[in-house]
């Protein structure tokens, strides 16, 4: 959920990719497995290709995980959400299954990602691609006109995709998927009165610009937090169909920290966001206008409230632990598999379970500290990435200072977050937290991904 979009194809990550030891190609065994697999036939099973979905995802995505098909009923809405059924590929202990294992998730960088498979299968064979059959997990759930949901079924299918929308073609025209902006916005409603918190974080590129770079910020469109809802749905749907039977992986994290929140206020009114006392943390997000820099750098620390998320496995008992404090509600991974190990194992528990059979849990223990090992090289990839992007930015430009807002402080360095360029970085020395200051930009070295302010003259 706080993932930063941040596009720099002109910037080299080679040394970032050796630094964090990701892998540059799939063992001979593993893609081997892969291409055999991508040779299946699925002629057993129950065939869902008359329903007209659509995938709606970045433009240039070939890794599809995601289908939908939405439609009216008397009372609210039939959701019927398709994943690529990945486990469908995969036999438990082959070469196949034991890479997934070691790489745990794909890890995304500026100029390209790391994929959880080979993509003959991630971008091919097992991608919900239009006009071609695919095996599926169908999700199919029926909304209220009140936002109250349920499952009405849960099968694996064949199902085709009649069409790859992007986010902006949908964006301008709604008639493509004609009901999306209407159940989005139902359910972005009732998360909100939950209390959930939703980070609408900008895209971020970095482009030339004469003899320096410029960073550009685009806010997400309306149609990406629509979509996303609906992934949300059926995570919290999935949620609890384990918790129910007693058995699954739920995805957890604790609330905010009162301190954590009392930060955020301070920060907001550095950066001259009216933020009234009586309106939640989510409200106020998602009235901001993420594309301008004070409000993209709210965001980016109020990323700080959502910390400690981690992966619960629970069986023949209730987690202590189970509420999600973004969703604010108890939930689940299962939409992803293409992109997280995590999904597929969720996946087969709720197939499983939702069947009335006996699933495995023999790796179930253990998969959460897989997804932790594998979410902290993917926050470091994050975290280097955009260090080395604000170090390229900034190279040219030592000595200069610049109008700033203290986000945080913690002992003789503070973050601070740059009006122009809209930069988000550390700051040496003494400073006041929630007031705005000048810095001087002292240090920004590329080669060691070091960018050093110190106050300037205010």
């Amino acid at each position: 959920m706080t993932t930063r979009h941040l596009h720099a194809p002109r910037i080299d990550f080679t040394a970032l990719r050796r630094e964090l030891e990701l892998p540059t190609e799939f063992p001979a065994a593993a893609q081997s497995a892969a291409e055999a697999a991508a040779q299946r036939e699925w002629n057993d099973r129950p065939d869902r290709t008359d329903i007209p979905f659509v995938t709606v995802d970045p433009a240039t995505s070939r890794d599809l995980d995601q289908a939908l098909h939405l439609e009216k009923t008397d009372d609210g809405y039939r959701v019927r959400y398709a994943i690529a059924d990945v486990g469908a590929f995969i036999t438990p202990g082959d070469p196949l299954d034991v890479e997934a294992n070691r790489r745990g998730q794909t890890i995304y960088l500026p100029d390209g990602k790391v994929p959880l498979h080979p993509p003959v299968l991630s971008e091919g064979a097992a991608s919900l691609l239009p006009d071609q059959t695919r095996p599926a997990v169908v999700w199919t759930i029926d909304v209220t006109n009140t936002g109250e949901a349920g499952l009405h079924s849960l099968e694996r299918a064949l199902v085709r995709s009649r069409a790859k929308l992007s986010y902006p073609q949908v964006q301008q025209n709604q008639d493509l998927v004609p009901l999306l902006p209407e159940i989005g916005k139902l359910l972005i409603e009732q998360a909100l009165e939950r209390g959930a918190i939703d980070l609408p974080i900008p895209d971020q590129e970095i482009e030339p610009d004469g003899t320096t770079w410029r960073l550009t910020l685009q806010a997400p469109l309306p149609v990406e937090e629509w979509n996303a809802q609906i992934s949300l749905l059926t995570g919290r749907i999935a949620a609890r169909l384990m918790l129910d039977k007693g058995t699954g992986l739920l995805r957890t994290m604790p609330p905010a920290p009162k301190q954590a929140v009392d930060t955020l206020r301070k920060a907001a009114r550095a950066l001259r966001i009216d933020w009234p006392r009586d309106e939640s943390v989510g409200r106020l997000l998602a009235r901001l206008r993420p594309a301008e820099p004070r409000d993209a750098a709210f965001v980016q620390q109020a990323a700080d409230l959502l910390r400690g998320a981690a992966y619960t496995a629970f069986h023949q008992t209730e987690p202590e632990h189970k509420i999600h404090a973004g969703v604010a509600a108890p939930y689940a991974h299962v939409t992803a598999p293409l992109r997280r190990l995590a999904d597929r194992y969720a996946t087969e528990i709720c197939l499983a379970l939702y069947n009335g059979e006996t699933p495995r849990t023999e790796n179930l223990d253990e998969l959460p500290k897989t997804m932790a090992r594998t979410d902290r090289t993917a926050n470091a990839a994050d975290r280097a990435a955009v260090d080395l992007v604000e170090a390229v930015l900034l190279e040219h430009r030592v000595g200069e200072t610049f109008d700033a807002a203290v986000l945080d402080v913690d002992g003789k360095r503070a973050t601070v977050a740059l009006d122009e360029p809209p930069v988000r970085a550390r700051c040496d020395g003494q400073l006041t937290l929630g007031e705005r200051t000048r810095v001087q930009l002292i240090e920004a070295t590329p080669a060691t991904r070091t960018v050093r302010f110190a106050p300037g003259l205010v």
